[in-house]
């Protein structure tokens, strides 16, 4: 995993009144009720989700430290709900 970049954006859902995620990370599954709730949860899970489902055991050990920090962009959602 060579420096991987991964995208994370938060999308809001009407119907549930809450932001949900969209992700290539694989497990990243996050509901929220607001973007700064989001964002708490996603820094809390994203980068040990990538550690756990985009690595292999073997490889861990043989990558360098700066290979182990993956680039994770975020994507703020925007709608009526995110303004209050």
């Amino acid at each position: 995993m060579k420096n991987q970049t991964f995208l994370v954006k938060a999308i809001w859902d009407e119907d549930a009144n809450v932001f949900y995620s969209e992700s290539d990370i694989i497990g990243l599954h996050i509901e929220a009720q607001t973007l700064e709730e989001f964002e708490i949860l996603m820094h809390e899970n994203a980068f040990d989700l990538v550690i756990a489902n985009h690595i292999k055991p073997q490889e861990l050990f043989k990558m360098k430290i700066s290979e182990l920090i993956p680039t994770i962009f975020w994507e703020r959602g925007t709608s009526s709900a995110a303004a209050a």
